[in-house]
């Protein structure tokens, strides 16, 4: 009875039957045509029941493994393996159906194989999750087929295993090697002097392009008869934080993940990156009843612990409390450091209603506000308008782009450093700001 419910049609056999029954549909016109029908039914019910006992009768046997990374990066495409070894004395076509998390939502999924006997394979697909969170994958389900395909046998895999999707990893390492590397000059992160500019007098070393001029050693200069430049150490230990909006504003979507989510792929990002320039970082996150703060540290265990929290980030449909955040940075951030605000205006009431507090955290640190272009807005503003809907609409759009031109300006009139940017340049633009204001020492 259990053996029952394994068994399946094949593709083959609703073409097979098909063909049967217009051999029937034709012997009323042609009545000499009936005894091949008949005969013709008889081989095919002959040959489908052989093709059941190949797939039953004979010892069919499967070896399955999920390879799963240890935690999946969000918004970034995860490979998963699935390792089959085939035991069985005739070959096969099998079509391969993971049960994949039903935070996914994907309920077509399969794959296919052909398997000759003894036969292994490494099969590999990618998911993009779009949310934190913990997956559970369930089994692994196989349609075996003979080469007839005309019945199927379903063999099921006891494979459930869950797997955590933390913020990007895999982004954190790309922009790392990127920062960090000659590569660095290419594809948008920008080509800047990683010697900074203290008063730390480090050496005096021979000029290379990219040089600053007003480093020039002229005495140097002459004694030595080629340019020669003072080189200074980078100010080292200096605190970096990322403060992150919880609010509802950071619920809008872009290409599946939510502002929330790309600037919490951003943070892992910048501090990383901080990190490893022997930068001391921390984080601080908000919404309309408290505000959250992990204490600035350049230790090895910094960056888990910055992981950790990143992943338990929860949003809200309330607004955040500004004077909340303002608080809690005056009493835990005592030192001077660099704050990424990671937020969204859309208005201009929006941004004047708080104003007035970033101007007062603008004083006793560095702020970076970072708020988002809306790309689809953006792109309805730049098409080609054709009738009177299309002209409004284009208008309207253009009026939200100019608006928020307009709060970048009034950012920038107030001394307040801005980041505006589209989603998926968040992490490129946030790296080449950080390195920027290092290179010119304004930290």
């Amino acid at each position: 009875m259990r053996q029952i419910k394994n068994i399946l049609l094949g593709s083959n056999l609703y073409k097979l039957f098909s063909l049967n029954i217009l051999a029937f549909i034709l012997a009323f016109s042609f009545p000499w045509l009936l005894i091949i029908a008949k005969i013709f039914l008889a081989i095919s019910i002959a040959i489908t029941i052989t093709d059941l006992v190949l797939l039953f009768a004979t010892n069919i046997r499967f070896e399955a493994n999920r390879l799963l990374p240890k935690i999946m990066s969000l918004g970034y495409e995860n490979p998963v393996n699935i390792e089959l070894t085939a035991h069985s004395s005739i070959n096969l076509n099998v079509e391969i159906i993971d049960e994949l998390p039903e935070e996914l939502q994907k309920r077509d999924f399969n794959m296919s194989a052909k398997f000759s006997a003894g036969e292994y394979k490494n099969l590999q697909y990618f998911i993009r999750p779009l949310s934190r969170g913990v997956y559970s994958f369930g089994d692994i389900q196989l349609i075996t087929m003979s080469a007839l395909k005309l019945m199927a046998r379903r063999i099921t895999i006891p494979a459930q295993k869950e797997v955590s999707v933390y913020p990007s990893v895999a982004e954190m390492r790309y922009f790392e090697l990127k920062t960090f590397s000659e590569i660095s000059t290419i594809q948008g992160i920008r080509k800047l002097r990683r010697i900074g500019h203290s008063y730390e007098f480090e050496q005096i070393k021979e000029y290379v392009y990219g040089d600053e001029y007003r480093n020039v050693n002229w005495k140097a200069t002459s004694r030595k008869g080629k340019l020669m430049v003072n080189q200074f150490q980078e100010e080292k230990s200096q605190q970096i934080y990322c403060l992150i909006d919880t609010s509802r504003v950071m619920q809008l979507p872009f290409n599946g993940l939510s502002l929330l989510d790309y600037s919490i792929n951003s943070s892992l990002v910048i501090l990383n990156i901080a990190l490893k320039k022997e930068d001391k970082v921390g984080l601080v996150t908000f919404n309309s009843k408290q505000a959250n703060v992990l204490n600035a540290d350049k230790s090895r265990r910094q960056l888990r612990k910055v992981l950790e929290k990143l992943y338990h980030i929860k949003d809200q449909d309330l607004e955040s409390n500004y004077e909340l955040l303002y608080t809690s940075v005056r009493n835990k951030i005592s030192q001077r450091s660099l704050l990424f605000f990671f937020t969204n205006f859309e208005s201009q009431y929006g941004l004047e209603r708080v104003l007035p507090i970033l101007r007062k955290l603008n004083k006793l640190h560095l702020l970076v506000v970072v708020f988002f272009e809306n790309e689809e807005v953006s792109n309805l503003s730049a098409g080609y308008a054709s009738n009177l809907e299309e002209i409004y609409i284009q208008t309207m759009a253009q009026k939200f782009v100019s608006t928020k031109y307009q709060l970048s300006q009034t950012l920038k009139i107030h001394g307040i450093q801005v980041i505006y940017t589209k989603p998926k340049d968040l992490s490129m633009n946030t790296v080449n700001k950080y390195l920027e204001l290092k290179a010119r020492g304004l930290i």
